[in-house]
């Protein structure tokens, strides 16, 4: 759902570029009491591992294919304003390196793509974590019905935009629905990949997931034929966060790298969603040639080199090296600044 430059007029389109600019102002504090030690390392492996699952197209109908937009997934993972700040640094690696959204769109990609997708499947997820019974598989299945609603719901957001700011004149309600109609099939595929990435790490490290943080089964024990909860356990000598996260982070990273470098080969070649209304509808009439159209890496290819496998999967493996080195310094420094706030509050003195 990558919008192009020339789908949306200047001056919406800086409107939403302040918008998004304070949309990320509010999560760089926000994510201050999100990240710590651990995640603040692994934020910048969930932004590479979600540039690396957008490269994988999937077909979801007659020449239509879709693609994660990651906002649930980062949200779920390393909490909500982490998770604006994640899919953030995928589009600007994104737009600037690979041609991929529109360099004057960036304030709409980030609003729609980043800031929508998070509230909604977030509100959604932890509306339905306080509801379910307490477990892992509620968990997955927040996050299932956060990913899906997310998707169609970023698609009526770009409707809305284009609604005030399209530079052609299609019917708008003719845009929501070829909009929402197709997107709702992609959410489920977004949901799909979201429940199967967060349950993976939930099975491995639950104390890594953002979402999951409180969630713990009692033990029981069966007392004269009736279960009861045990005695709560004397703390570990060693607490969780001390647990390294390095095995986690490596075999994250290798996953990111393979399947950005060898899967995204297989990926549907059919345009995406927004591609195809657009091509469907007229709404691509204005669209302008991308400013960074000449990048060694635009279009996910790397130019001078041949092969079409091997020049999309070093592309890919570039992104995604870009996207770890790129999120991990932005997420260093914001836990450095938190770090820094509570010495100064540990350290100061009151004043009479």
């Amino acid at each position: 759902m990558h919008v192009p430059d020339g789908f949306i007029d200047a001056p919406v389109s800086i409107a939403a570029g302040v918008a998004a600019a304070g949309a990320v102002a509010v999560s760089l504090r926000g994510a201050r009491r999100e990240l710590d030690e651990r995640t603040a390392p692994l934020a910048g492996l969930v932004a590479a591992f979600i540039f690396a699952v957008q490269m994988l197209n999937f077909p979801v109908a007659a020449g239509t294919s879709g693609h994660l937009l990651g906002g649930a997934l980062a949200a779920i993972l390393v909490g909500p304003y982490t998770g604006v700040l994640c899919v953030s640094v995928v589009l600007l690696m994104q737009g600037i390196l690979f041609a991929d959204g529109g360099l004057t769109a960036l304030g709409v990609n980030i609003t729609v793509m980043g800031v929508v997708t998070v509230v909604i499947a977030y509100a959604i997820f932890r509306g339905l974590v306080k509801v379910l019974p307490a477990g892992r598989a509620s968990i997955t299945t927040a996050a299932f019905a956060g990913a899906l609603l997310s998707v169609p719901g970023a698609a009526a957001a770009f409707t809305a935009i284009y609604a005030v700011g399209g530079t052609t004149d299609i019917p708008v309600a003719k845009v929501f629905t070829a909009m929402v109609g197709v997107h709702v099939l992609i959410g489920i595929g977004e949901a799909v990949i979201t429940a199967a990435t967060v349950g993976a790490v939930l099975a491995v490290r639950p104390d890594l997931v953002h979402g999951a943080r409180g969630l713990g089964t009692p033990l029981k024990l069966r007392v004269d034929g009736v279960l009861v909860d045990a005695p709560a356990a004397a703390p570990a000598p060693v607490a969780a966060a001390a647990r390294s996260t390095k095995p986690v982070w490596v075999t994250g990273l290798v996953t990111a790298l393979v399947l950005a470098g060898v899967v995204s080969f297989y990926a549907s070649a059919s345009p995406d969603g927004l591609e195809k209304v657009a091509a469907d509808k007229g709404i691509d009439a204005h669209v302008e040639e991308h400013a960074s159209a000449n990048s060694p890496v635009a279009d996910y290819s790397v130019k001078g080199v041949g092969d079409a496998r091997l020049s999309g999967g070093l592309a890919g493996v570039i992104g995604v090296g870009v996207t770890v080195v790129v999120g991990t310094g932005v997420f260093w420094v914001v836990r450095r600044r938190r770090a820094e706030d509570l010495t100064a509050t540990s350290t100061s003195v009151p004043t009479a």
